[in-house]
């Protein structure tokens, strides 16, 4: 039950017709799921007001909103001043007063009001709304230090890892410095062992080559010799004898010895 109850302190500024002058209460609510409670003060007077659940479920039946609805809306209006919103704080009469607040609800413009009751102890319930927000403040206050004491952490080590950051950023440009060092004299031995390697295959291609013309300009003078030894072969008469001449080794023989004569 504790965890669903709220608590809210609003210091509202009302309406006044001099507009250089102030006129302002504290309204202290106490939120329940189904009901709610207030307290206000103008520093010198205190009224409460105890919206019942049944009252709060006959206003809530009127604008077809559940109870829970109902007390939503009005937290909403009682714990923080709505721009747009007209407050009011008018006589009821018999000491009594109205608390008022007036909101929009699908264009058309309407009005809350509640009747409060003046305290049985001014002094008293004027004191618990100081107390609240003494405590409330105190709340805040520590709730200040410790973001601010989180804020300056987090500003430290902000600040250290920018520097671990800018550390790690010098280290790695001197090590590619380095390594690109590094790189390029071996690039340039590498280049280096490629030219020496084609200067040496270029040798060994043009020493390749010599031999090899050699080759082909004595095949060609063989042919060439060849040829005229055919044609002179070709235009030798051949002398005609009435005797046959037989076909012997030794004849085949002498006839080889004189074209080999012949050739030289």
């Amino acid at each position: 039950m504790e965890a669903s109850v709220r608590h809210t302190c609003l210091k509202l500024d009302l309406p006044v017709e001099d507009p250089k002058a102030k006129d302002s209460i504290f309204v202290k609510g106490t939120w329940f799921p189904s009901h709610f409670h207030l307290a206000i003060t103008d520093g010198l007077n205190a009224w409460t007001c105890h919206a019942s659940e049944e009252e709060v479920r006959q206003r809530a039946e009127q604008w077809d909103q559940p109870p829970a609805d109902y007390v939503a809306l009005a937290e909403r209006y009682l714990g923080f001043q709505q721009p747009g919103s007209r407050y009011g704080f008018d006589d009821a009469g018999n000491g009594q007063k109205r608390l008022s607040w007036t909101f929009e609800k699908q264009g058309t413009k309407m009005e809350w009001r509640w009747k409060c009751q003046p305290s049985s102890n001014n002094r008293q319930t004027t004191s618990e709304i100081l107390d609240f927000l003494m405590d409330a403040n105190i709340h805040l206050s520590e709730e200040v230090v410790r973001k601010t004491q989180t804020a300056e952490k987090l500003k430290a080590e902000a600040e250290r890892c920018l520097l671990q950051s800018e550390k790690f950023n010098n280290e790695k440009a001197e090590f590619e410095s380095a390594v690109y060092t590094k790189f390029v004299a071996v690039l340039n031995s590498k280049k280096a062992k490629l030219r020496e390697l084609r200067d040496r295959i270029s040798k060994l291609e043009a020493t390749g080559k010599a031999p090899k013309e050699e080759d082909d300009s004595t095949d060609k003078t063989e042919t060439f010799d060849e040829g005229s030894d055919n044609e002179s072969i070709k235009e030798e008469p051949v002398e005609e004898t009435g005797d046959d001449i037989p076909c012997t080794s030794e004849n085949i023989a002498t006839s080889s010895k004189d074209r080999k004569r012949t050739r030289k």
